[in-house]
């Protein structure tokens, strides 16, 4: 069983750079109460993760929470940075709410955290919730999406998404995407990843996951959001591109 304690311990022990505490992410749907009771018991065990913390050589960030209330956001901001963490993470988004709602969150969220600390967006990475969350103020991502459904031969493109496993790609000799500078389409054609899915071979998820992870730094790329947040950003001691104080 987790507790503060034993989280901070095992992540200490695997010298991750950044650790974050453990939290409660509230599920998508939940009702003021709920999210109000998480927010409370994030703290409570955000203060006992920070009191646990042995090195000073990694970034243990805060988590926020507050679902989409921005009254509870606004709660969960002013008690977690209370704990001057050296970064910020937002939580309890991505749950089922809509992404107009995600957004606003998230805007109204990061206009009230330290601008010299990073700002880390927990469990999104669609191509288009990069550009629109940092374009927000959010430096920092993780999620499953791009490589759990490539490895579904669902694939990134310019124009949203294609399923290479389906007939359409059975005889294309030309790559996935014609101007992207991922191995595989630098190597391989459509039809050939196509085949190897439905022979399932283990190199189709690979390749297929190779092209999704470049396919989301060149849409991060093409928004020129991410070349104008390292032109303005700081170092903070890990190697993101973070925004100036002020």
């Amino acid at each position: 069983m987790f507790s503060p304690e034993s989280v901070i311990r095992h992540q200490e022990g695997i010298r991750a750079d950044v650790i974050m505490p453990i939290d409660v992410c509230a599920p998508g749907g939940s009702d003021r109460t709920g999210v109000a009771e998480a927010v409370e018991l994030t703290t409570r065990w955000a203060e006992r993760c920070r009191e646990a913390q042995t090195r000073d050589d990694q970034m243990l960030f805060g988590i926020v929470q507050g679902g989409t209330f921005p009254d509870l956001r606004e709660v969960s901001v002013e008690l977690i940075t209370a704990l001057d963490f050296p970064g910020y993470a937002l939580g309890g988004l991505s749950v089922g709410e809509s992404k107009n709602d995600m957004y606003d969150t998230v805007g109204h969220t990061t206009t009230l955290l330290p601008a010299e600390r990073p700002r880390y967006l927990m469990g999104v990475g669609s191509p288009e919730d990069l550009v629109e969350c940092v374009a927000r103020g959010i430096d920092m991502f993780d999620c499953v999406l791009p490589t759990r459904i490539a490895r579904n031969g669902a694939l990134f493109v310019r124009d949203g998404r294609v399923n290479v496993d389906t007939a359409r790609f059975r005889s294309q000799q030309t790559p996935i995407e014609a101007d992207c500078d991922c191995y595989t389409c630098e190597t391989f054609s459509a039809g050939y990843v196509h085949h190897l899915f439905k022979a399932n071979e283990l190199l189709a998820y690979r390749l297929a996951t190779v092209h999704n992870v470049r396919s989301c730094c060149v849409s991060w790329r093409r928004s020129g959001l991410l070349s104008a947040s390292r032109v303005r950003g700081v170092s903070s001691g890990v190697p993101c591109p973070f925004r100036p104080a002020g």
